[in-house]
């Protein structure tokens, strides 16, 4: 007869590919149940667009099904997403009219929405809303529950993208404001308010609609909710980052310098604010004319700042009018979306799962990692320090190096370290500088070659 022990053993052979660990490991089997050779298993994935699901089903079901004694398998995939939990109630003052409860503290419309993904860019023009939008749809097309909230007070894009700029929005269970629908997606953008009109206001007013449009609007249950910030690193991402636990960010570059520049400032927003970056889409990468691809903005703008920031290149999306450059509704065909919704969802996968420990020790000449597995490697200070790729040491535009190595000190070692999220080092040095970022990969490459050489 088929034991627990036996089949739990056939199931850590499934091994996460992002995680890097065996199901049974990382804990994703949350029931099994046996009785009289029929065996009933439930995965518990870590986000329901998991792209894996599919495979992680078919393989248990082979492999359990292989166990001598086994008649029946019966797997189930659920996932449970982590909630958005809101951490601080919507403010009274400046509501919408068709919002205001009367007075008194409210729970927010986000309690039954699971991820909360920020879509961000500290530049302006580089297709950051239109990034955010084809995510979502993607999403939405795949069946699963998913809203978007534009959240700039200032130059709302939602209803021109969606063209719902004449909405009568109303008022729901709780007299909280109901979003409105592009087929199956959720929208909501201060924009349905203001029309063609400008907003005219100051910061607390800001403030204030922001809080309003977070937990003011009955999103009901949702597994994404998509959060298309405005640029820069203001009032309200700040208020965002306060008011509501953000699952990750998606930060949308052009491979412009410029933008590059602007972008970097972002990634480091969010790491002073504990918010996961997913990875870097690069809009605006390319486009296509005769078979063949023309850089018109430079190329390799996402992989400059996966290097400098050790942050992944989610996707490259063209210049293409007919598939980027009008609205959305109906079904899209966006292969380069579809690739890019993909790797988001398994870095959210990751970030929302704890990762594999890896301690830091330094002294006097050499800065080492060490992984709960047992893996380490070390490289010397000096050369760490050279490493750098700051806008302090490396030219932003031409991506030259502009420090001089010569004027190292040779003694130089690290005053502090702190490690950010699971995929760098932000280091202090005993010579000063402290703008640069290390991703564990550079690291990983310099002690690889200090060895070789």
């Amino acid at each position: 007869m088929v034991t627990k022990d036996q089949v739990l053993g056939a199931l850590a052979q499934i091994m996460d590919p992002d995680l890097g660990r065996d199901i049974v490991a990382l804990g994703f089997i949350t029931t099994l149940e046996i009785e009289d050779g029929h065996v009933l298993v439930e995965i518990r994935i870590t986000t329901p667009a998991c792209p894996v699901r599919d495979q992680f089903k078919s393989e248990a079901e082979r492999l359990v099904g292989a166990l001598e004694g086994v008649k029946t398998v019966t797997v189930t995939i659920s996932s449970a997403p982590e909630r958005g939990a809101a951490a601080a109630q919507p403010a009274a003052a400046a509501q919408p009219a068709a919002a205001r409860s009367g007075g008194g503290a409210r729970e927010s419309g986000l309690q039954q929405v699971g991820a909360l993904i920020a879509v961000a860019s500290c530049k302006g023009g580089v297709g950051k809303s239109t990034v955010a939008a084809a995510l979502a749809c993607e999403l939405a097309q795949r069946g699963h529950r998913v809203g978007l909230l534009d959240t700039d007070i200032f130059g709302p894009s939602i209803p021109t993208l969606f063209d719902c700029r004449d909405l009568d929005l109303q008022a729901g269970p709780g007299n909280m404001l109901l979003p409105a629908q592009s087929g199956a997606l959720k929208l909501m953008s201060f924009g349905f308010w203001l029309g063609d009109a400008p907003a005219v206001m100051r910061g607390p007013m800001v403030t204030n609609y922001i809080q309003q449009l977070l937990h003011g609007v009955q999103w009901g249950e949702l597994d994404y909710l998509f959060l298309d910030l405005p640029p820069g690193t203001g009032d309200i991402q700040l208020t965002i980052t306060q008011a509501v636990k953000l699952n990750g960010a998606v930060v949308v570059t052009t491979p412009q310098p410029l933008a590059l520049a602007d972008v970097g400032k972002g990634i480091l927003m969010f790491d002073k604010v504990s918010v996961p970056v997913l990875g870097v889409v690069e809009n605006m990468a390319y486009f296509e004319a005769g078979g063949e691809r023309h850089a018109v903005f430079g190329t390799d703008g996402g992989r400059r700042l996966q290097e400098r920031f050790g942050v992944e290149v989610l996707g490259q999306l063209p210049l293409d009018p007919l598939r980027y450059g009008g609205t959305f509704g109906g079904a899209q065909d966006l292969p380069e979306v579809a690739r890019a919704a993909d790797r988001m969802v398994r870095a959210l996968g990751k970030a929302s799962v704890a990762q594999e420990n890896v301690s830091v020790e330094h002294d006097a000449e050499r800065i080492t990692l060490r992984w709960a597995g047992g893996k380490s490697v070390s490289v010397g200070n000096r050369e760490l320090r050279a490493s750098c790729r700051c806008a302090h040491c490396v030219n932003e535009f031409s991506g030259e190096r502009t420090a001089d190595p010569a004027a190292i000190p040779a003694d130089v070692q690290a005053r502090e370290i702190r490690s950010v999220g699971n995929y760098a080092l932000a280091i202090t040095w005993s010579d000063g500088h402290s703008t640069g970022l290390f991703p564990y990969p550079v690291i990983e490459q310099l002690a690889t070659a200090a060895a070789a050489a």
